[in-house]
């Protein structure tokens, strides 16, 4: 269970500075309460070296209390994690970040968010804040998508008419996570609740010429490898970029809700297709994290969507950095 122990704050403290972290770090209970609200800027600049990265704001899922988002784990259970992690127990709270990275005069989107209002209502701010932090939707050289669920490719396309929103942008993704959702037998497979979304990407994403589909460990631009990060889905993967020294893991959702799973790390979520693979994935990805000093970005962590991870004996503790 988490606990802000001396040797976990020191940990922390070393950490942030390796990182050279921007904003306070709160070393006891982290104030994840304070990022509920809208925060009152959209994006947020920080370098990995020479990478200039800008997290962007796209809104928050207030997520209903489901007995089985988390498997065989109750309600009362998933609100005393939040409780200990300083959130609201009214709902869970799943923030939306997308991060665009400015290296080697391109610039890099890791996926393309949910698409305004296509997955959440109040999922809307993505091309506003976008355009605040002076990036412009055409001037999007490449996406490196971590794998298809809506939050993460829906921005890929237009509200209605599923026209492509980037039709000139280089679309990376692991070639498992293509090949398996676009394989023509797998609509007819799926959950009932996942057929909407098997059949939006079946009969759309195979049309594109823009994709480029790659394998583990490659690298994708000069800096960057993906590397497989399977269990959320077969194919989700998470980017390393590298600058000199410095790293940056973009996480996307191996641990989508720290406040929960980094307390618990094996606890499965229900959107994990493969729990046990997402398990070990989870300590897989954070450990190397923690060993090597990289910095981490998540696609589900509180605004602006990085922070801070240590072990606490089987488990972690995690600082969000906050703005």
């Amino acid at each position: 269970m988490f606990s802000m122990t001396r040797r976990t704050v020191l940990q922390s403290a070393a950490a942030a500075a390796a990182f050279g972290l921007a904003g306070k770090l709160e070393f006891t209970r982290p104030a994840f309460a304070e990022l509920l609200v809208e925060p009152t800027i959209g994006f947020y600049k920080y370098t990995v070296g020479d990478i200039e990265v800008t997290a962007i704001y796209d809104g928050i899922w207030k997520k209903p209390h489901d007995p089985a988002f988390i498997k065989d784990v109750s309600v009362d259970e998933t609100k005393a994690a939040l409780a200990k992690a300083g959130l609201t127990t009214d709902f869970m709270p799943i923030p939306l970040t997308v991060v665009v990275l400015k290296m080697g005069g391109k610039l890099i989107m890791m996926d393309a968010g949910s698409g305004v209002g296509q997955w959440q209502a109040n999922a809307t701010h993505l091309p506003a804040n976008m355009a605040a932090a002076g990036i412009d939707y055409k001037a999007i050289d490449t996406i490196m998508i971590s794998h298809f669920h809506p939050d993460h490719v829906w921005g890929l396309m237009e509200k209605g008419t599923n026209t492509p929103v980037f039709p000139n942008a280089e679309l990376i993704v692991n070639a498992t996570e293509y090949n398996w959702w676009t394989d023509p037998s797998r609509l007819a497979k799926l959950p009932e609740g996942r057929k909407p979304a098997g059949k939006r990407i079946a009969e759309n994403f195979p049309k594109w010429k823009n994709w480029k589909l790659v394998q583990d460990g490659a690298e994708v631009a000069p800096g960057i490898q993906i590397i497989a990060a399977p269990g959320h889905t077969p194919g989700h993967s998470v980017y390393l970029a590298n600058s000199g020294k410095e790293q940056l893991m973009i996480s996307a959702d191996t641990m989508y809700v720290p406040a929960l799973l980094a307390p618990h790390p094996e606890w499965q979520g229900s959107y994990d297709q493969d729990g046990p693979t997402a398990i070990t994935t989870r300590h897989k990805i954070i450990d190397r994290v923690i060993a090597d000093n990289i910095r981490i970005s998540g696609s589900h962590f509180p605004f602006p969507g990085t922070g801070v991870f240590v072990k606490d004996g089987s488990a972690y503790g995690f600082t969000p950095v906050q703005i």
